[in-house]
């Protein structure tokens, strides 16, 4: 059957800057089974502006110019499943008789529910589709049913919903075809559209968590399993981006780097050996130890996004983070940073169990990582999404809050038909909410992730030394500068005292040279500086001086920072663009 499959539309730059890897090698499994397939990324077309002003009925009319087909995939995250439900409709009446079937981490544990709801809605893989799809296509080709199609929740002749079977997952993710990078758009012309100058490209690196963290739906979607791309075959992929025009980094996108070490050690050594590229990852604290970060580093590893989630272990505890005892965050960093490996550090605010001492532990966390290397900081609220402990046990007394956007909504769900969905079916859409926490602490909460950040990477000495000058733990501190009304270098330069003038002008000055150029100039700047640098051995927040550093050592961060991370909730969803 000839099968379209599409990427739903959403408005976040992150996103859209990317092709989505799982689509691409969909896309491939299917042509190489010699199915008529083509592929289409809507939030793609939205960015390029070919789309209008309204994702959905812009997107209905894109599609429906596409040609002749007859089978509709749509690939969802939480985010972008009411979205994706609209389009359906909206395709259905345009084109009597075309089958749509859903897949992805959207539609993690409510399966069945889609499919008894909506009616536009024929079918739902569940998980791995490389295997379930080309044998779904070819029962409807034949004009037969779903019965006994391991993997798909479908409604009968009769509107029963029937779920069959589990289907086995791959063993060997060697056996996944090559992506299908002819059926997108160019990747220079992804990176033209935002102006992202990284060239990061995601790889399909592995698939899975063997975690069940309650903020994520990845453990569940993959079934509790973890399995990762043969060591050689990844690097493969990875060196055949230098055959893409605007690829310069990879991205690899699966949550637990790391966790099979072997197989990461492997890769390390394969991919120096045939000459380091520049990669990024996503990692736990607990499964990186120097001998694998020296071999991260040798390889041409520069970024590793670290699922901290928060420093209270009570709080981890009640999440079932499941960190070993013996994990320590700080000398991570350190350790990341001595290798020139930049870490992201990724914290939840709010989680249950979280009151103001264990905010503080966070806050004071993230203040001595960025005193002690050049951080990246990217702080969240959880969204109780279906598929995962937090939506279970919070979705159904969850709302949305106007003027929050939730991370794992960013850029989603602002149409009209969208907002309605979300309205009708809560417990479908709670992606789109947050706990039940009082709006204002959760207003409070949301201030803090936002604006807290940019100041602790740029101005680390100030804001530690300003807080012993006033006398006031970092929650404090922050409510008193936000209150004042100034930037925070104005109220720096209003409420501190010698020290904190000093090292405000010390760290405005690291900010002006990394502004004009490479990073590496700040840090040579830096160093060659550092007899002019104020001391920050009176600090009570840390026990030595920390080094001079960059403060821009790491890309800016984003509403959405971990990106669908599975150890990590931003993308507690699925890999970027599954």
């Amino acid at each position: 059957m000839r099968t379209l499959l599409a990427y739903a539309p959403h408005r976040d730059t992150f996103g859209y800057s990317m092709p989505p890897p799982g689509l691409l090698r969909l896309g491939g499994e299917l042509e190489r089974r010699g199915v008529a397939v083509a592929l289409e990324d809507l939030a793609y077309r939205l960015a390029a502006g070919e789309l209008g002003e309204d994702p959905i009925e812009g997107g209905a009319a894109w599609l429906d110019r596409r040609g002749a087909y007859d089978v509709l995939g749509l690939s969802v995250m939480g985010a972008t499943l009411p979205a994706a439900l609209a389009l359906a409709e909206r395709m259905k009446a345009r084109r009597p008789g075309l089958r749509v079937v859903l897949g992805g981490p959207g539609t993690t544990g409510i399966d069945a529910a889609l499919v008894e709801r909506f009616a536009q809605v024929d079918a739902v893989v569940r998980g791995e589709a490389e295997r379930t799809l080309p044998e779904l296509l070819a029962r409807w080709a034949r004009g037969a049913d779903l019965d006994g199609v391991d993997g798909v929740t479908w409604r009968d002749a009769d509107g029963a919903v029937r779920r069959e079977a589990r289907r086995a997952q791959l063993a060997d993710l060697g056996e996944l075809a090559p992506y299908a990078w002819h059926l997108l758009p160019p990747l220079a012309d992804y990176k033209r559209i935002t102006g992202e100058s990284e060239g990061l490209v995601p790889l399909d690196s592995g698939r899975g968590c063997v975690y069940d963290c309650s903020f994520c739906t990845i453990g569940r979607f993959w079934e509790r399993r973890s399995r990762v791309l043969p060591a050689a075959r990844l690097v493969d992929e990875v060196l055949a981006l230098d055959a893409l025009d605007g690829a310069r980094n990879a991205y690899l996108c699966h949550d637990l780097f790391g966790a099979q070490r072997e197989e990461a050690l492997a890769f390390c050594a394969e991919l120096a050996r045939r000459g380091p590229r520049p990669w990024e990852c996503r990692a736990r604290v607990d499964h990186l130890d120097d001998a694998l970060l020296d071999a991260m580093a040798a390889a041409g590893c520069y970024r590793v996004l670290l699922g901290v989630e928060s420093a209270a272990a009570e709080v981890l505890a009640r999440c079932d983070k499941r960190l070993r005892p013996d994990a320590d965050v700080l000398r991570v960093v350190r350790a990341c940073a001595a290798r020139g490996i930049t870490p992201i550090l990724s914290l939840i605010l709010g989680l249950p169990g979280e009151g103001p001492d264990e905010l503080e532990a966070s806050l004071a966390l993230c203040l001595r990582a960025s005193l002690a290397a050049g951080v990246n900081l990217s702080l969240h609220l959880p969204n109780p999404q279906p598929g995962c402990g937090l939506g279970e046990e919070h979705g159904a007394a969850s709302r949305p809050v106007e003027g929050i956007p939730p991370d794992m909504a960013f850029g989603a769900g602002e149409t009209a038909v969208e907002r309605a969905l979300v309205a009708a079916h809560p417990d479908l859409f709670s992606t789109f909410a947050l706990l039940p926490l009082p709006e204002d602490e959760l207003r409070a909460l949301n201030e803090l992730a936002r604006e807290l950040p940019p100041v602790l990477q740029r101005y680390p000495r100030t804001w530690a030394l300003l807080a012993r000058a006033r006398g006031l733990a970092n929650a404090a501190l922050f409510r008193a500068w936000r209150a004042s009304g100034l930037s925070f270098e104005g109220f720096a330069q209003r409420a501190g005292d010698d020290a904190t003038h000093d090292a405000l002008r010390w760290e405005q000055a690291l900010v002006r040279v990394a502004a004009r150029g490479p990073l590496e100039r700040a840090r040579r700047t830096a160093r060659s500086c550092c007899a002019c640098a104020p001391s920050a051995s009176r600090c009570a927040t840390t026990s030595s001086p920390p080094r001079p550093r960059s403060p821009t050592d790491a890309r800016p961060t984003s509403r959405r920072g971990r990106r669908a991370s599975s150890c990590t909730p931003a993308r507690a969803g699925s890999s970027p663009r599954a």
